[in-house]
């Protein structure tokens, strides 16, 4: 059984350590590029060092798989495996913007089981914006639960999304934050009704996000419409899509045509 009031105190912790050198509140911080277009920094690494070292000893039988840690195909033969981007948005938090977030998930034979999301730099007056979920039990943000978006026509849906390709003229442009894992919890708190992206992209990226916005009743697939499972041995998915349970369908055939364009070739 495992603790969960030790676990929100990790990753609550896991913030306050993020937020303590954060740039917009004037702090300097060293941070470079891992691979073009990729940034990382010192944050990055202490964040996960610390929620390797305290996830590790909430539960030792668990692996572990992170944007920051050197892979091991070994977790593969853990039933439990936790999924960590210890900075999610890495971007916004090197900008000294708020669209950040600690995100740890606990992945049982596949599925998430357990989904915690903290931005301790948005909604600061109520000490940040701390999302979780169990599957089968629901979702919260700060205490109140979640209920998805019910939005039922695609045409006018609300996208966090700087700009529209021209296919998606018809959608309406609401606030982006860098981090996709908060992104899609705006789908699950009725702030969005679809995120989707096509790229590929990493299991830690989404598996605790994914939980909270299905718990809150909206429906996660990969860009294909196909289901998300996790701790495989290649950690990747061709994009996610997030909306309301009502648009899916019609999503997914929106974008059938660029995800297999986009697919083909990318996947290096």
């Amino acid at each position: 059984m495992i603790d969960r009031d030790r676990l929100e105190a990790i990753v609550r912790e896991a913030g306050r350590i993020a937020l303590a050198g954060w740039p917009g509140d004037g702090h300097v911080l060293e941070h470079w590029e891992k691979v073009p277009g990729s940034p990382v920094c010192t944050l990055d690494l202490a964040v996960d060092e610390f929620l390797r070292r305290e996830l590790s000893a909430l539960l030792p039988s668990a692996g572990w798989l992170s944007e920051e840690t050197a892979d091991s195909h070994h977790r593969t033969a853990h039933e439990l495996v936790w999924l960590v981007d210890p900075i999610d948005g890495t971007r916004d938090f090197i900008a000294g913007r708020p669209g950040w977030a600690i995100s740890v998930a606990l992945v049982n034979t596949r599925r998430p089981l357990l989904g915690y999301l903290y931005a301790p730099a948005r909604a600061r007056e109520a000490g940040g914006e701390f999302w979780h979920a169990e599957a089968g039990k629901g979702a919260w943000r700060n205490g109140s639960r979640l209920n998805a978006s019910h939005r039922e026509a695609l045409s006018g849906a609300r996208v966090p999304a700087k700009k529209l390709a021209v296919e998606d003229s018809d959608l309406v442009l609401v606030d982006q934050p860098n981090s996709i894992a908060l992104r899609m919890a705006m789908v699950g708190a009725d702030e969005a009704d679809i995120v989707a992206t096509l790229r590929w992209g990493y299991e830690w990226d989404i598996a605790a996000a994914g939980l909270i916005a299905r718990e809150a009743g909206a429906e996660v697939t990969d860009a294909f419409g196909k289901p998300l499972n996790y701790n495989k041995h290649d950690p990747r998915a061709f994009g996610v899509l997030c909306t309301s349970q009502a648009i899916h369908g019609a999503a997914v055939e929106r974008l059938a045509d660029r995800a297999a364009r986009f697919s083909v070739g990318s996947n290096d």
